[in-house]
């Protein structure tokens, strides 16, 4: 009971409830803890997104003592402006503020870069006051991440005229940096965890938080599904995408939607095949980026038609460790090639595909496939990611084999 009541005390739960008391005076306190959440403030949901105690406000205010004992010590004569970077920086601005011991005036400015939880156009909304020219400025800030907010208040600086610019900020991603400004101050390095808490928001929401959440993402599954023609491969991802509530991404349908609606991307990638070209990578990347964007709640998902090379496979790797997910398995069918050749030929009465009416031509695809598949069959066999799995039987059968297989990752 003393422990409950010492983490909910911690946690601020009976701040604002325990009445006043003279010295010596003795007063019970009665818990249901059944009813009290003591938990509450160790895992946190903010809109459709679950995050994780990861600082706690202990560790944040002797962060905060840290700058404040080296301002005190390095501008006490300067007469500095703070200027707090709203809305993030509130907190953070206010309890180094009220540390500094020596004369200083406030200024603030707002320039947005988040757009939930993806960086979005830099635009200053608010300018700053007072009169910088001439004067020592203390850049506040919540977090620097790629540095592009740094950069946006920089060029005001300058174009104000402030003669000394320092940096303090209260967290600081060091792998996602890339400017060249020198950060002064920095409270607490982090990863490039999505953090909230403390002045840092989601969509709005959490910068009452005392404490410093991490976004805990879902663990996804995500699969590689490859099959030779004729394998089956479009009707199991089907069956796999409704078992499993996985989002089945197949390369072919998101070039033909980029392209029929007329997106950037779309556009981009029209321009190389209009003159016989291949289309890069790079743009290819994007569009699946943007299908995953999409779906970001999803259980996962099933890449089908990509990747088809060593360097695509890396792509992938990397698209999805930025998303804090990656690529579960290669599952890939496997058929006899007779068995191959004869289902695509008795297709080919009914499809009304010339390619399925050849055995010449059927054949060459299935010598293509294997041609294309077999660099990432040693791509993903070095990662113990490959399965092999049987593809002849019927629909219901072949399933339950693809479902063993997924359901041991």
């Amino acid at each position: 009971m003393q422990s409950a009541i010492k983490l909910l005390l911690s946690e601020g739960i009976f701040e604002g409830i325990l009445p006043k008391s003279k010295p010596n005076t003795s007063f019970q306190i009665t818990v249901t803890l059944t009813t009290i959440p003591i938990f509450a403030c160790i895992m946190v949901k903010l809109h459709d997104k679950q995050f994780e105690k990861f600082i706690s406000h202990e560790d944040i205010m002797h962060a905060i003592n840290g700058i404040a004992v080296r301002l005190n010590e390095e501008l006490k004569d300067s007469k500095p402006v703070f200027l707090t970077v709203l809305n993030g920086a509130f907190l953070f601005s206010a309890e180094l503020v009220k540390r500094f011991q020596h004369e200083c005036e406030l200024s603030f400015i707002k320039v947005a870069s988040y757009e939930g939880m993806q960086r979005g156009e830099i635009s200053t909304v608010m300018g700053a006051e007072p009169s910088l020219k001439g004067r020592t400025v203390v850049i506040v800030e919540d977090i620097v991440d790629s540095g592009n907010t740094i950069e946006a208040i920089m060029q005001i600086l300058d174009d104000e005229g402030a003669e000394h610019i320092k940096i303090a900020t209260l967290c600081y991603k060091p792998l996602a940096y890339g400017k060249h400004y020198k950060l002064d101050y920095v409270g607490l390095e982090v990863n490039n965890d999505f953090i909230v808490g403390f002045g840092l928001d989601y969509d709005g929401l959490g910068r009452n938080l005392k404490h410093i959440y991490k976004h805990k993402p879902s663990k996804m599954t995500n699969i590689v599904l490859f099959g030779p023609p004729g394998a089956g491969k479009g009707t199991q991802a089907e069956v796999l995408k409704e078992n499993y509530n996985l989002v089945h991404i197949s390369t072919g349908d998101v070039f033909r939607y980029n392209i029929k609606n007329a997106t950037e991307l779309g556009l981009l990638a029209k321009s190389y095949m209009d003159k016989g070209q291949l289309v890069p990578d790079e743009v290819t990347i994007k569009m699946l980026n943007a299908e995953v964007d999409k779906n970001a709640d999803a259980n996962g998902f099933i890449f089908d038609g990509f990747p088809r090379t060593e360097a695509q496979a890396e792509a992938l790797s990397v698209l999805m460790d930025e998303k804090n997910s990656q690529i579960d398995a290669m599952i890939a069918l496997e058929v006899d090639d007779e068995v191959l050749v004869k289902r695509l030929l008795e297709r080919g009465k009914t499809s009304g595909r010339k390619d399925d009416a050849n055995e010449d031509v059927i054949r060459n695809r299935i010598k293509v496939y294997y041609n294309e598949t077999a660099i990432l069959k040693d791509f993903y066999k070095k990662q113990n990611k490959y399965h092999g799995i049987n593809g002849v039987g019927n629909i219901t059968e072949i399933t339950q084999r693809l479902s063993k297989a997924i359901d041991t990752l």
